[in-house]
């Protein structure tokens, strides 16, 4: 959906049962959703199913909502409320785990299949990378860059000052950056003039 007046208008029609609006919505969200809930740490089937969540939300909700130009802050804000209540919900509920599954906790989530080209280990390494970031900086990252949001939109679902949050990303891709050199897999950063 490229500008807002095209959203608005595919908004209004999905609230009004058009199935073609609600398929645009879906086609053009569901993925970045979906994408984002994994990169916060969230296993497929559990992303999928807070995805799932987040849509049916949005189905209820969409009637009621009244597009500003922050329909996708209001979107990913939903879906990161209903990942921190998952959080919650399971920490109040844990239970004793087995040592089988303590192994397979310890090892991680199952790898995705790796894309048959040589840079594999270019998306290993960052991947590794973003791993060892803060979750603050992952977080970042992750709104930004998986998420597909504007620092405006991140301003608004974090209430931060768009500032703040420009800060916060250029730290945190540096820190990045930092982390991919010490792999071998970035350059060093190119300095301007002569010292």
């Amino acid at each position: 959906m490229p500008d807002e007046s095209t959203l608005a208008d595919v908004l209004s029609r999905a609230s009004r049962g058009d199935d073609a609006a609600w398929r645009a919505l879906v086609d053009e969200y569901s993925r970045r959703v979906y994408g984002l809930l994994r990169s916060q740490g969230a296993n497929p089937d559990l992303a999928e199913e807070i995805t799932q969540s987040v849509f049916c939300t949005l189905a209820a909700k969409l009637p009621e909502y009244v597009e500003g130009g922050r329909f996708e802050s209001w979107l990913f804000r939903i879906a990161m409320n209903r990942l921190r209540d998952d959080a919650r919900r399971r920490r109040r509920h844990a239970r004793p785990a087995g040592e089988t599954e303590v192994l397979e906790g310890l090892a991680g989530p199952a790898p995705e299949p790796e894309p048959a080209r040589a840079d594999a280990d270019d998306l290993s390494a960052l991947r590794a990378a973003v791993a060892r970031l803060s979750p603050s900086d992952r977080e970042i990252i992750d709104l930004r860059h998986v998420g597909g949001m504007s620092f405006k939109q991140m301003a608004e679902l974090l209430g931060e000052p768009l500032g703040t949050l420009l800060a916060r990303h250029h730290r945190a891709i540096g820190k990045l950056r930092a982390a991919l050199q010490e792999a071998g897999i970035a350059p060093p950063p190119a300095h301007g003039g002569s010292s």
